[in-house]
Order: C-alpha cells, then sequence, then structure tokens
C-alpha cells in the first residue's frame, strides 16, 4: 500500500507533524496503519498539544481506507468472474450441496449466519474435513473461539479406516487461533505473501481452496459501537482483504456470523449492521429446532439463485452415526 505521504497531496490532514506522530509509532504506509492498534493510537495522539488535530488525521485516514476498499466492478466483470474456473466445493452435507447447486463457490465469500448452539461450526469443520479429504485441497481455518476441535473433523472424515489417511487428511488442515481484528490483519497478510511465493515457485500440490474464519463477527463486534468510524472502517478493510484473496487465489471463503435483535416481522437479523450486509457474495440463515435437532438453511443472499430457498441440512444425530 502507499506511503502516508502520498496522500497529503489530495489531504491537507495527513501532514508532515501527522506523519511524524504515525512515525514514532513505526507507522509509515496505509498497510502499517491498518496492522496498528488504532486505539492504542489514539491514546497517545491524546497526551499531545495537538490531540485534536491527530485524532481527526486518525478518523480520516479510516475514512479513506472504507473508501477505497470498496470494490468496484461492472456488469461484465462480474460475470466474467463468475465463470472464470470457479468450482464448488461439498460442504460435506448432501442436503447443503442440493440447495447451493454443489457447495460452496470458490473465488467467493460465504457467509453462514446463525443464533448460538444453531451448528455453524459444525458445519465449518464438516466443509473442512469434506475439502481436505475428498476434494484433496488445504484448508486454512482461523478460530476465534476456541471452537475447532481436531477429533470432531476426524468423526467426519468417516468414509476411511485407514488411520495413516486420516491423519494426513488432518495435516492439510491447518487452524490460527486469532482474538482480535490486529491479529487477524496480520494473519491475512501473512497467507497472502505465502499463497504470492507459492504462485511464483509453481507448487500446485494440494493448493489451499478453503478458508473458514469462524466467527468473523466475534472479531468485528468488540471495535463498533459509538459515533467514530473507526470500527466500520476495520470492519470493511478485513471484508475486502478477504474477498481480494478469494478472488485472486480461487479460494472459497466461508465466515460465520451471530445473530442479534428482532428485524422485521419480529425475526432476528445478521450482525454487523448494512455496511457488512454488502460484503459477503452468499449470505445463508441456520437454525435448529432443538426439539428433534431439525436443521434449515435459506438463502438470504447469493449471486446465482434466488432467496428465500430453504433446505435442511444433517442433524447432530445423524453426524454422530457416522
Amino acid at each position: 500500500m502507499a506511503p502516508l505521504k502520498h496522500l497529503e497531496r489530495d489531504n491537507p490532514i495527513i501532514d508532515a507533524c501527522f506523519r511524524d506522530f504515525c512515525a514514532s509509532h513505526g507507522i509509515l504506509t496505509v498497510e502499517d496503519f491498518l496492522l496498528h492498534d488504532l486505539y492504542e493510537l489514539a491514546a497517545f495522539a491524546e497526551r499531545q498539544t495537538n490531540a485534536d488535530r491527530l485524532k481527526e488525521g486518525i478518523t480520516h485516514m479510516l475514512s479513506l481506507i472504507e473508501h477505497q476498499c470498496r470494490p468496484w466492478l461492472n456488469g461484465m466483470e462480474i460475470l466474467e468472474d463468475l465463470h472464470r474456473n470457479k468450482h464448488t466445493l461439498s460442504t460435506g452435507d448432501n442436503g447443503m450441496d442440493s440447495l447451493l447447486q454443489g457447495g460452496f463457490r470458490e473465488g467467493q465469500l460465504t457467509e453462514l449466519v446463525g443464533p448460538s448452539s444453531s451448528g455453524k461450526t459444525q458445519i465449518c469443520m464438516q466443509a473442512a474435513a469434506s475439502v481436505a479429504e475428498k476434494q484433496t485441497g488445504r484448508v486454512f481455518y482461523v478460530d476465534t473461539g476456541n471452537s475447532f476441535s481436531a477429533r470432531r473433523i476426524a468423526q467426519f472424515i468417516c468414509a476411511t479406516s485407514d488411520a495413516a489417511l486420516g491423519k494426513k487428511v488432518l495435516s492439510r488442515i491447518s487452524c490460527h487461533t486469532v482474538y482480535d481484528i490486529f491479529t487477524m490483519f496480520d494473519t491475512l497478510q501473512g497467507l497472502e505473501v505465502t499463497l504470492r511465493s507459492q504462485v511464483q515457485m509453481n507448487v500446485n500440490e494440494y493448493r489451499l481452496r478453503l478458508l473458514v474464519v469462524d466467527s468473523i463477527s466475534s472479531l468485528i463486534t468488540p471495535i463498533l459501537g459509538g459515533s467514530g468510524s473507526q470500527g466500520r472502517a476495520l470492519m470493511v478493510a478485513v471484508g475486502y482483504m478477504l474477498k481480494k484473496l478469494a478472488h485472486e487465489h480461487n479460494i472459497a471463503i466461508l465466515v460465520t456470523n451471530h445473530t442479534v435483535g428482532a428485524g422485521e416481522g419480529g425475526k432476528t437479523k445478521p450482525a454487523l449492521g448494512e455496511t457488512w450486509k454488502s460484503i459477503p457474495h452468499v449470505r445463508l440463515m441456520l437454525s435448529r429446532d432443538h426439539r428433534n435437532s431439525n436443521c434449515t438453511i435459506s438463502i438470504l443472499k447469493h449471486t446465482s439463485m434466488p432467496s428465500g430457498l430453504t433446505g435442511r441440512t444433517l442433524t447432530r444425530k445423524d453426524n454422530q452415526q457416522c
């Protein structure tokens, strides 16, 4: 990304004084700015004699990032992207695959929304097991709440009784624990560097095919709130980075989000608000009837299918039989 100095011409607030303040904290580029703990930076700004101007510069930087991170594509580009080597990856569940006409699409970001205990994590691990076993691809799994279970994934790999093969399949799934948005930026940046180097070295064996973030809302919710734009800009930036990875490296990305409050008609709605709503290519709503463990999934948004379609996924009891 561009050095901060390149922004001064069109943004006088990003002057030498502001850049010197940023440089004193190791921030020289827009990318450095994104990766820094901005709450800590704002706290340091408060202690300066020109605190108001510095805080104005921080807010202005965030608004620039939010504006520039919005991807602009015309209709023809979107159609071409849809048909450009974008395969589907099985979710590991026949009902869900049928509903989605094959599964999760490579090159797109799919969001799975649902209340607590609705089965979001189960679907994430099931998809990871399916991609690693049946589609011989690698999986990058970001765990934000200590919910990842190698034992549970091993249970999904029920098509093989060969322990050695099972271990080989599990070795294709790498789990990364992330607890805050700034570590998330570091993790995604490191992944992008690795993927670019693999492209340059022409490494094709067991390429990365699925990236899971369970859950994206637990990283973003703590930085939202108040009247400032910092949290919203960071949310848009991480969404952009995920979509950029999906598009440039042909990866299917699956993120989970929780539900909040009552929306229209008294129903719960996805968290993270209207700004995030435009980021995923596909939004799916998961609900579970705990009386009989039946699980229903509905399409809220899809690039090639009408919203409102519903299907049934495997119940917990079904999965335990594997």
